[in-house]
């Protein structure tokens, strides 16, 4: 695949299709590169927003990522600057709409390959999703986005994972043996009329987990007729990182990966003791069917220790995402549950018998020692500091896990 295919592909069906008129109404928000989980899985919670953060989106495309970080880091008051890169002028246009329509102006919007980034950077954090599967080498993609990072600087990316896309492959080689050689709308008309018309037995029909291609077309051009698209599993997810000097410190969201969340029988589980993360991972991945795609944090491996915060001390601000603490706070009974989404599945997440009295507080400000204090005086105790921890790192495992629940250090 040359590079001139891939923009001809982008300028046809800019991707994803946005109305940069929609921007009045929502931020579309998202992983990676959701500003509060960059800070939790790269930084360690120690982001201080008073030094400028520099960012680059590789791979911009319409401007989901760019648009986020853009828009959480001028609320943050962070004074930083975010550069969004891609090939394709409609799809920067596209993105330059959807910033004008905000009034954002910390983005620096610029057409180049991620190939050749000479005079680019260094960059604090780096965006790049969806980007490296659709490389013909992604080790020489991820190694140029190494060389723009600076030290103690992290990435987040996406790539697509094999198994929950059980049925695409297939009928992405039999879409080629129909229309090598056409424009792209005659391809999209071609590929509409195949699916209309494939037997109940196509494994694209029965995968519940795939639906771009019922979308807009320039999702189903980039689901079904990409020139170039291969999967990564979690094994090769962090050989890729390897090859690029970087290492895998978090898989979003963590619960996709540990194998309790699939199974829960005992015996099968007590089998996989001994297993590192990455193993568990590649175990959950192989087990649970429907992982569409990857998102993985990565850091040099140097940096793996501290890349990642921790609920380990009083000065610790615990910060929920997508959550009304006080609402689900107030409601929650002493060792409830809560039901929360995990790729596309309702889980129930049991919770700690404070779970409530804790929720009820925690607004993006308060420390652990805050929380421990108040709570304290909520449950008209003397609560020692050793159980709200303990309470506390369960509800932390539990929400985490599922993405609603990080944590950053004291610091604004």
């Amino acid at each position: 695949m040359s590079i001139d295919d891939l923009r001809a592909q982008y300028e046809a069906y800019p991707y994803p299709a946005r109305d940069p008129a929609d921007e009045r109404k929502r931020l579309v928000t998202g992983s990676p590169s959701h500003l509060d989980e960059v800070n939790h899985f790269v930084f360690g919670g120690r982001l201080d927003h008073a030094r400028p953060l520099r960012a680059l989106v590789a791979g911009g495309g319409t401007g989901d990522g760019t648009i986020m970080l853009a828009q959480m880091m001028a609320d943050a008051g962070n004074p930083g600057t975010v550069t969004y890169l891609d090939l394709s002028d409609a799809a920067r246009a596209v993105a330059e709409a959807r910033a004008a329509t905000r009034g954002l102006t910390n983005i620096e919007f610029r057409r180049g390959s991620l190939l050749a980034l000479e005079g680019l950077g260094p960059f604090d954090y780096i965006d790049c999703c969806g980007v490296l599967h659709h490389l013909d080498d992604p080790a020489a993609g991820l190694r140029s986005l190494t060389g723009a990072l600076a030290p103690g600087g992290g990435m987040g990316i996406m790539v697509y994972a094999p198994y929950g896309r059980t049925g695409v492959y297939p009928l992405q080689q039999a879409l080629r043996t129909m229309t090598e050689g056409l424009p792209p709308a005659e391809r999209v008309a071609v590929a509409r009329r195949l699916i209309a018309h494939l037997p109940r037995t196509n494994w694209l029909l029965a995968n519940p987990f795939i639906t771009d291609h019922r979308q807009a077309d320039a999702n189903l051009y980039d689901l079904l007729l990409h020139s170039c698209d291969r999967p990564f599993t979690v094994p090769e997810l962090a050989d890729l990182a390897a090859s690029a000097g970087l290492a895998v410190a978090a898989l979003v969201e963590p619960s996709r990966y540990e194998p309790s969340m699939w199974v829960k029988d005992p015996r099968t589980l007590k089998r996989l003791e001994g297993l590192s993360w990455l193993e568990r991972a590649a175990w959950s991945e192989r087990v649970c069917g429907s992982m569409t795609k990857h998102i993985a944090y990565l850091v040099r491996p140097a940096d793996l220790d501290g890349a990642v915060a921790r609920p380990d001390g009083p000065e610790v601000v615990p910060v929920l995402r997508d959550l009304d603490g006080p609402a689900i706070g107030r409601a929650l009974p002493p060792g409830g549950s809560l039901d929360a989404e995990l790729m596309g599945a309702m889980v129930t997440l049991p919770l700690p018998r404070l779970a409530g009295p804790i929720l009820a507080r925690i607004d993006g400000r308060r420390t652990l020692a805050e929380l421990h204090r108040e709570v304290a005086a909520a449950v008209g105790g003397d609560l020692a500091w050793e159980t709200f921890r303990t309470q506390f790192g369960q509800l932390f495992a539990a929400l985490n896990g599922v993405g609603k629940l990080l944590l950053r250090r004291g610091v604004r």
